[in-house]
């Protein structure tokens, strides 16, 4: 029997009609028969079984044995095909997605590659379902495509009907460009926009730094002869490593407004013809080629190679998503990509820091010179535009007003046609500010990167359509094996809330409870206690808090450097040059700024004493930080990742949401109620009751504003021209009187001399306008 959840979420980014109709029909299963079902009379075992790894169910969820002497090749398939649910040691579980099978066909799998291949690795004969499910969701994928000539986007297709099909609709019919001779938009049929398909799969591509090419074909035939062969699934074994050559097709196309083209992808997905992404970078001729390689001494992992083959496998450049572990090696892959391509590269970032790490990146890995590199931030006096250009979202997305210079160099970036565009923390692109940038930039491939492809309100799944499918995503616990990433224990550590501290918890409410359990005297003690037996160790600890009072707080009891919103560009990068190479600096603090893209490989223990309620991707984002790898002795663990949680408080509940990602990934929290030799500690600070109940006084007196977590980012406020933006908050009105024990003061505004206030009245003086100049 199979146990687990077997009803599908419903999505709400869009599906295909054929694949709505088969995925609706799954998730009306009663969630109560779902917990166990028996398939052992349905799905008998073949006689070989014990030599292959899959377990496939009808409802679409696969089972991967990770014992298996294939698993690797198994796993390169299924993370093609389906999205994985979850990865721990011995058995991962994987579910068939329509965006996952939209995926496989853009890499240049179809619907009867994927049944075969699937059916060699099952340990079953493939339930009826599955093959339905397939090739329902495949059937009209890969039938038209959008495609950026001259800085125009046009809709191809090689089959009329399909043309038919788009042009009459509504939403699509509004969004193309105006015909005539003016807008100069090929029509359908005509000899400007007829031309001769290029075959897919024909050539592949060379990586830079590579020695062989990568191909469609030849990942696919890696998996059949990794298997064992066998009469019943022989031909489709012989089906799945046949490469069948395209015959040339003539190609409709349309032209699209730049600013419609999202509104035309998604539509395009509920009309059962999702718009693939490809750019022949080599047959480019209008965008000059630039002169950019990866260095000798760069040298690409195995699994950075495989993310770069589904992006190049047919010979073309695909536009899509690839998912790899916080300190895995993001940057060169995509600066890896950018060599292969070898045009116009923008890339985007979410800070300004992350701007100047990315310019490093290039020159680093790159033979570009660091000067040839552009870059464009707020508050920069000397930005400009080059072949390779670094900026962040919000410096493109803002529309409020600029000065004339940066107008001009915006203007200069909008307008050029780039061949690559290179998005950091890729999650962040369905945000309604930073989806905009898509519609501005003119890219003929983008490619998204990310350590976590997770948002907590659901739209995840608008990637797909904003940038392209997921490409490729690696298994955490498969790098930390082979050494590529730091071997982490997780903790979870217990701390019991102080009388007083929990008697003020219960009485109040909203951001003062979180301040409350945040600032925990026990929690203090506990970190206390870590820092220095870390530090004593000669570890680099980083302290995260997302709460900017209690931050303060710790870093002045513990005598330690902290990085917030608004510390300045040249105070962070001191400070983590300090950090890095000074081994008198042990710990440092930091704030949700620093959740990502700052590259700090010397750390390898992580304390977080305060978090954002319940998001998971903050939490992977975080062990991120302690990723890079260390040098081990033998198995033991090498990095160490602290969750500090007051019990019996809602933190309890935000801990075991946030960790439920890392957890599908294979890693394991332990639970330390009690830190060995805590208590007889008397060198700590809080550990009297007078000192607690100082920090209780000083933590109910806290306004309203220290108490919730609203200081912004130093860039956005300089982007956006303000110092603070109004919060809507919880509060009582008796707290506006003072009585909330807040202490309050008249002050008067201006700076009226004192001389001319009346003593008696406490009031200016007026004087007669004959008098007004005698003293």
């Amino acid at each position: 029997g199979i146990s687990g959840g077997a009803v599908l979420d419903a999505p709400l980014a869009p599906l295909p009609k054929s694949a709505r109709n088969v995925f609706v029909a799954e998730s009306n299963t009663d969630p109560s028969a779902a917990v166990f079902q028996d398939f052992s009379a349905r799905l008998p075992l073949k006689t070989d079984h014990a030599l292959r790894p899959v377990w496939v169910v009808p409802d679409g969820r696969i089972f991967l044995e990770t014992f298996s002497p294939v698993y690797k090749q198994a796993y390169d398939f299924l993370v093609a095909i389906a999205e994985p649910v979850s990865r721990p040691e011995l058995m991962h579980e994987y579910r068939i997605t329509p965006y996952a099978l939209y995926a496989a066909v853009s890499v240049g799998l179809d619907a009867e590659n994927i049944i075969a291949v699937l059916s060699r690795l099952c340990k079953t004969k493939l339930p009826p379902e599955v093959p339905a499910m397939i090739r329902a969701c495949t059937t009209t994928y890969g039938k038209a495509k959008i495609v950026l000539q001259k800085g125009k986007y046009y809709v191809q297709t090689e089959d009329e009907a399909v043309l038919l099909a788009l042009t009459k609709d509504e939403i699509i019919a509004k969004a193309r460009a105006p015909q005539g001779d003016d807008g100069k938009a090929p029509k359908a049929g005509d000899p400007a926009a007829a031309g001769k398909a290029a075959g897919a799969g024909e050539t592949g591509v060379v990586l830079a730094g590579g020695e062989s090419a990568v191909s469609d074909s030849l990942a696919l035939k890696a998996i059949t002869d990794a298997l064992d062969d066998d009469e019943d699934d022989g031909d489709d074994a012989g089906a799945a490593g046949a490469a069948v050559k395209k015959p040339e097709k003539t190609v409709f196309s349309f032209e699209v407004l730049g600013e419609q083209v999202e509104h035309v992808k998604r539509q395009c997905i509920e009309l059962d013809f999702p718009l693939m992404e490809e750019y022949d970078f080599r047959g480019d001729t209008v965008n000059a080629s630039i002169d950019i390689d990866l260095k000798p001494t760069a040298r690409i992992r195995p699994y950075q190679e495989k993310s770069l083959a589904k992006m190049f496998g047919n010979g073309r450049a695909r536009s899509g998503v690839i998912v790899l572990p916080c300190g895995a090696g993001k940057s060169l892959t995509g600066v890896t990509a950018a060599c292969t391509i070898k045009k116009p590269t923008l890339c985007l970032c979410t800070s300004s820091v992350s701007v100047e790490q990315w310019r490093y990146q290039f020159s680093l890995w790159s033979t570009i010179p660091r000067e040839r590199i552009g870059r464009l931030t707020a508050g920069s006096k000397d930005n400009f535009i080059r072949d390779v250009t670094v900026t962040t979202y919000s410096m493109i997305a803002f529309t409020g007003p600029r000065s004339a210079e940066t107008r001009r160099v915006l203007d200069e970036l909008t307008s050029r046609e780039w061949g690559l565009i290179l998005l950091d923390e890729v999650h962040v692109v369905p945000a309604n500010m930073f989806r905009k940038v898509l519609g501005v930039v003119k890219a003929h491939t983008k490619l998204g990167l990310t350590a976590t492809l997770l948002r907590e309100d659901h739209k995840i799944g608008d990637i797909n359509f904003l940038i392209g499918p997921k490409l490729y995503e690696a298994n955490w616990l498969d790098l930390q094996r082979a050494g590529y990433l730091a071997t982490v224990q997780c903790a979870e550590v217990w701390c019991p809330m102080t009388p007083e501290f929990y008697r003020e918890y219960l009485n109040q409410a909203g951001p003062r409870r979180k301040l409350l359990y945040g600032l925990n005297p026990n929690k203090y003690r506990a970190c206390e206690y870590l820092v220095k037996f870390h530090e004593a160790r000669g570890d680099k600890v980083i302290i995260f808090s997302d709460n900017i009072f209690a931050l303060k707080l710790y870093a002045v009891k513990l005598n330690r450097p902290f990085i917030y919103g608004p510390t300045s560009q040249a105070e962070r990068i001191q400070i983590l040059h300090q950090f890095q190479h000074n081994p008198a600096m042990g710990t440092i603090l930091l704030s949700k700024v620093g959740d990502t893209s700052i590259d700090i490989p010397e750390a390898n223990v992580l304390l977080q004493v305060s978090s954002h309620y319940g998001s998971r991707r903050q939490e992977a984002q975080r062990l991120g930080r302690i990723l890079r790898p260390k040098p081990r002795a033998g198995q033991n663990f090498n990095a160490y990742f602290y969750s500090l949680v007051s019990t019996d408080t809602q933190e309890m509940y935000y801990s075991s949401k946030r960790q439920q990602f890392l957890i599908d990934q294979g890693y394991a929290f332990k639970v330390i109620n009690k830190l060995p030799g805590l208590d007889s500690r008397t060198d700590l600070k809080l550990s009297s009751r007078e000192e607690q109940l100082e920090l209780l006084a000083h933590v109910l007196a806290a306004d309203d504003n220290e108490a919730t977590e609203n200081i912004e980012d130093k860039d956005e406020m300089a982007m956006f021209g303000k110092k603070g933006a109004a919060k809507r908050r919880l509060g009582a009105m008796n707290s506006l009187s003072g009585g909330a024990g807040m202490a309050y003061a008249e002050k008067k505004s201006g700076s009226r001399p004192t001389e001319n206030v009346d003593a008696f009245f406490g009031r200016e003086k007026k004087r007669n306008s004959l008098f007004k100049k005698r003293k």
